[in-house]
């Protein structure tokens, strides 16, 4: 027990060997840059460091942490709401200093030189398009989109470095809730498409006219469709009585990885988590998912649900990622289950995915959570995992080609700490992969993963 306990403990101190000094200096160089990726870069920079004051309680990296999070993230369009209320509570005066008053006034006065002027909007064969006095450069378009849970409406945004000539306005098309056009700063021009109901956008540059489309989707319709036909709907009592929680890892504050083309892990882990429930429930299991919607939700409290479920088997669903100067090297699905690792790869991946709230790693540290795992939940453990690697696996390798089996690995991850029952994270792919990550934002694709996932499930439980 105590060997455990002195091993998760060198464990947390090689994972942040780097001192919050030399995390800062990075993050603030950067912060620094113009460019997209270095933004990211810091972004993530500054949360670590956030998570990290959390751990130690110390007030000032914390704030320092906060002003970085909220400005890098305000750059990027991530939504840091949360992190400014936290930095305003910390500082109230944070908003009204001199210095912020400087800047935003400097601001002001800044002049945009040599921009792209928009000249011209109007549809065309049902498309958007918007004409500007110069040809427009690739990274002159950031496209992004949101979701308000509050008005529950999807956001579809474009922000584009141009000027307008005229007012903002309001565009029409049957069947969307809201088109706006506006000056949203003095460098970018905001295109925003709001709808109660999800859309299908797509676009494309030429020259100086950017063109877009937008669609009503069909694809829950007709992924159910091709649900009834590749999924069999088993409904016995022995599978009514199984009891499975699906965990969509990340959420709310907290994005994941941010990969290929800015895809965040958050996102497209829920959208496969929710197609593995539909699935499963349609062969007559019990399913609960630890967040049906785009919330934060703290580790140790996910597999508290799952216990409090009296679950028999806990699935955590991610999307892996490496460092942008591999980025085209390393894809792959990979399957872990819990255990004080050996291997070095494991500990990068549990890195990352523990360091969603260090508050949990902290907690389970003190109370030592991991005697309670016993051989047998491990072993199951093991053998759920590679039952859900050969079901992913071999129903993708029906439909595509370049699948990687990148192997069923020990772990020490702990979302999956405390679990009473086998508790298994799924790595789905690499979202930094340019081909993978296509992949695994695609409907089809996420619907053909959650079905081979459902198919291990059912064989470990036909197997044990």
């Amino acid at each position: 027990m105590l060997r455990s306990f002195i091993l998760l403990l060198i464990l947390v101190v090689s994972l942040y060997a780097q001192s919050d000094s030399e995390l800062l200096k990075r993050a603030n160089m950067y912060a620094k840059s113009s460019s997209k990726t270095d933004q990211f870069l810091a972004y993530n920079d500054y949360k670590s460091l956030y998570l990290r004051a959390l751990m130690s309680d110390n007030e000032k990296i914390k704030k320092f942490a906060l002003e970085g999070i909220v400005s890098s993230g305000t750059k990027l369009h991530i939504d840091v709401l949360q992190y400014a209320r936290e930095l305003l509570d910390m500082h109230p005066s944070y908003q009204t200093s001199k210095k912020q008053k400087k800047q935003t006034k400097k601001s002001k006065k800044i002049k945009v030189k040599s921009s792209h002027k928009l000249k011209v909007v109007h549809w065309k064969d049902g498309r958007l398009v918007l004409k500007f006095d110069k040809k427009l450069r690739n990274n002159q378009i950031n496209y992004f989109t949101l979701y308000d849970s509050k008005k529950k409406k999807y956001k579809y945004i474009f922000d584009i470095h141009a000027l307008m000539l005229t007012k903002s306005q309001t565009l029409r098309k049957n069947g969307i809730d809201k088109i706006k056009l506006a000056q949203s700063n003095p460098n970018t021009l905001r295109l925003v498409v709001a709808n109660s109901k999800k859309l299908r956008i797509s676009f494309k540059k030429k020259s100086t006219a950017l063109s877009i489309r937008i669609e009503k989707t069909e694809s829950q319709k007709r992924y159910k469709s091709v649900a009834k036909k590749s999924t069999k709907i088993i409904k016995n009592n022995y599978y009514k009585n199984k009891v499975i929680v699906v965990d969509a890892g990340h959420g709310g504050k907290d994005p994941g990885a941010l990969g290929y083309r800015h895809y965040r892990e958050k996102v497209v882990v829920l959208q496969i988590a929710q197609e593995l429930k539909r699935i499963l429930r349609s062969r007559g299991f019990r399913v609960y998912m630890t967040r049906d919607r785009d919330k934060f939700v703290k580790l140790r409290n996910r597999t508290k649900f799952a216990n409090d479920k009296k679950a028999d088997i806990f699935v955590s669903i991610h999307a892996n990622a490496v460092d942008r100067k591999i980025a085209k090297k390393a894809y792959g699905i990979e399957c872990y289950f819990l255990s004080t690792s050996r291997s070095n790869r494991a500990k990068k991946v549990a890195a990352m995915e523990n360091s969603a709230d260090l508050e949990d790693m902290n907690f389970y540290g003190k109370q030592c959570l991991l005697n309670t795992i016993n051989s047998h939940n491990i072993i199951a453990a093991n053998k759920l995992a590679i039952d859900l690697q050969r079901g992913a696996l071999s129903t993708l390798k029906k439909h595509y080609k370049n699948v990687k089996d990148a192997g069923v690995r020990e772990g020490p991850f702990w979302v999956l700490v405390g679990a009473q029952m086998p508790a298994v994270l799924v790595e789905v792919g690499f979202i930094t992969h340019p081909m993978e990550a296509k992949r695994l934002t695609n409907r089809k694709y996420q619907h053909t993963m959650a079905l081979g996932l459902a198919n291990g499930i059912e064989r470990y439980f036909a197997n044990n």
